[in-house]
C-alpha cells in the first residue's frame, strides 16, 4: 500500500492509515485526514464522498490486496504446503502493513460498529480462500473425519491474525519462519501425512 506515482487517492489512503494507527479510525476527521495527506479538504469528498467512504474503501483496497496475495498459493500441488505458503505469506502482509492488520483486527471484532457490514464481506473474502486451501487437505484425505472446514477456516484466519500482531507487538525477534512454523504446528497437528 506504499504510494505508487503519489496519487492523490494513495496520499489519502496513506495519510488515513497513519492516522488510524497512532488514534483509531472512529475520532478520525476530515481535516487531519487531508492535513496528513497534504490535500484539501475538499479533495477527500471529490475523491470518496466522506470520511467513511474514505475509510471503507481502505478496508476493502487493503483486504483485497491481502486476498490477492493469499490466492498466489491456490497452484501448489501439495495442499498442506499450499496452505504453509499462504500462512507465510498472510505473515508477510501483515508484518508489511502492520498499522493496517491492527485497524483490521481492531475493527472486525468490535462489536458492530461503522463498518461492519463491509468487514463481514471482506472476512468472507478471506475466510473462504483459507477454506479453499483446507478443503483441499480435506480431500486429499489428510484431516481427521469430523473437522468442521468452515470453522477450521475461521480459526485459523483468526489466529494468523492474532499471532502475526503478537510477532510484531511483542517478539519482533523472531524471524517470519519461526512464526510460521508455530502456526503450521497446529495446522499439522490436524493434518494427516501423505
Amino acid at each position: 500500500m506504499s504510494a505508487r506515482g503519489g496519487s492523490t487517492k494513495q496520499k489519502l489512503f496513506e495519510g488515513t492509515l497513519r492516522l488510524a494507527t497512532a488514534k483509531g479510525l472512529a475520532g478520525l476527521t476530515v481535516d487531519e485526514i487531508a492535513a496528513e495527506a497534504g490535500v484539501a479538504k475538499g479533495t477527500v469528498y471529490y475523491n470518496f464522498g466522506s470520511k467513511d467512504g474514505l475509510i471503507d474503501a481502505l478496508l476493502r483496497y487493503g483486504v483485497g490486496q491481502l486476498a490477492e496475495r493469499l490466492r498466489e498459493h491456490s497452484g501448489e500441488p501439495d495442499p498442506v504446503v499450499a496452505l504453509e505458503s499462504l500462512v507465510d505469506t498472510g505473515l508477510e502482509f501483515i508484518a508489511e502493513y502492520r498499522g493496517f492488520s491492527q485497524i483490521l483486527v481492531s475493527e472486525l471484532w468490535r462489536t458492530p460498529g461503522q463498518w461492519h457490514e463491509t468487514l463481514s464481506l471482506l472476512r468472507e473474502d478471506i475466510v473462504s480462500i483459507v477454506k479453499e486451501q483446507l478443503q483441499r487437505v480435506a480431500d486429499a484425505g489428510r484431516l481427521p473425519e469430523g473437522v468442521d472446514v468452515p470453522t477450521a477456516a475461521a480459526g485459523l484466519f483468526g489466529t494468523l491474525l492474532v499471532v502475526a500482531l503478537d510477532w510484531q507487538v511483542f517478539q519482533p525477534h523472531r524471524t517470519r519462519a519461526e512464526v510460521r512454523d508455530g502456526i503450521m504446528v497446529l495446522v499439522r497437528g490436524m493434518a494427516r501425512p501423505r
